[in-house]
């Protein structure tokens, strides 16, 4: 069955993501994968969907869409208040929607971004294997831009799933202050031992901020400037990089790498850990942020951990 969505308020920014296209950055294409992947992952679990089933990532508020007909919906990733018609939506559950409901998200209560997935495929052209959307270079997704009102995606193979919801003591926290556990980089010795004592907290109080100047591609951070050492470069030639990535550019002020790069030719500091990944996709403007530098086998531990964590949360929704 075929269903139409109509998009009424877009957020501040609504894009079309899936798991993203892994595997093309040797030719400059980088992921553009959903940011939080728990999030976008346990999303089509509860809809029952294809693992990987594109869906929306939405930041800010309002956001609402209309239903032509009756379909499955849920919405993971940071806690919202939400509303279809006017019954209330917990996040990180299945709802059902009747012809013309409407669903509103009015407020984020916890976390950044949200994930709007519903019950079917989107209508949309795959590009390089993947359906999300590239802002930069302007393709996949919708049209290869944000979300507009009066926009129409058509769903295939729509329909309506049993309810599920992930148990309150399973649902990852979102809340700042956010402790980003790193590997050393590179580069670190291109630094100041005064800048890496900063710059990895030693316990002392958060001394970074999130920038408002962040965006999809890079989260920039506020507070005491990075010092190169002397007679140390404040550029690298230019070579591959990882999400989570930590680059200094000559100004000193941190940037976060997310999913929107392959390449990159600033100092390197540290490597956000994969367990801590998902994390960066709730870090807003004014949000607290400090590291602390684990060796390579605690980031083992870590994400083993983490590994765990998911399965439960699989088994809980199974």
């Amino acid at each position: 069955m075929a269903a139409e969505i109509e998009v009424v308020h877009p957020g501040w920014l609504s894009l079309v993501v899936d798991a993203g296209r892994p595997g093309h950055a040797d030719i400059g294409v980088p992921p553009s994968s959903a940011l939080d992947s728990l999030a976008f992952a346990t999303l089509n679990r509860l809809l029952a969907n294809r693992p990987g089933t594109s869906a929306l990532e939405v930041c800010g508020t309002p956001f609402s869409v209309v239903f032509s007909d009756a379909i499955s919906f849920a919405v993971t990733g940071a806690r919202v208040t939400a509303f279809l018609d006017d019954a209330p939506v917990e996040p990180w559950a299945t709802f059902q929607a009747r012809p013309g409901s409407r669903l509103m998200v009015s407020a984020v209560i916890e976390g950044f971004r949200y994930y709007v997935g519903f019950a079917g495929r989107m209508d949309l052209p795959e590009i390089i294997g993947s359906y999300s959307t590239n802002l930069e270079c302007m393709f996949g997704g919708f049209k290869g831009r944000p979300l507009m009102r009066g926009d129409r995606i058509t769903m295939r193979d729509a329909g309506m799933t049993a309810p599920k919801a992930v148990p309150e003591p399973l649902l990852p926290p979102m809340k700042p202050p956010h402790l980003l556990r790193i590997l050393e980089g590179p580069e670190k010795n291109f630094f100041t031992a005064d800048s890496l004592d900063i710059f990895c907290n030693m316990g002392k109080n958060m001394c970074y901020a999130v920038s408002a100047k962040s965006n999809r591609t890079g989260i920039r951070l506020e507070g005491d400037l990075m010092v190169f050492a002397q007679g140390a470069a404040e550029s690298i030639v230019s070579e591959g990089i990882l999400p989570g990535t930590v680059q200094v550019p000559p100004d000193g002020k941190p940037i976060i790498v997310l999913f929107e790069r392959t390449m990159g030719g600033y100092a390197r500091a540290g490597v956000v850990i994969a367990a801590d990944l998902d994390r960066l996709a709730h870090l807003k403007p004014k949000d607290p942020v400090s590291f602390s530098v684990v060796t390579p086998e605690e980031a083992v531990r870590l994400t083993a951990l983490r590994k765990r964590y998911v399965s439960s949360l699989e088994e809980a929704l199974s």
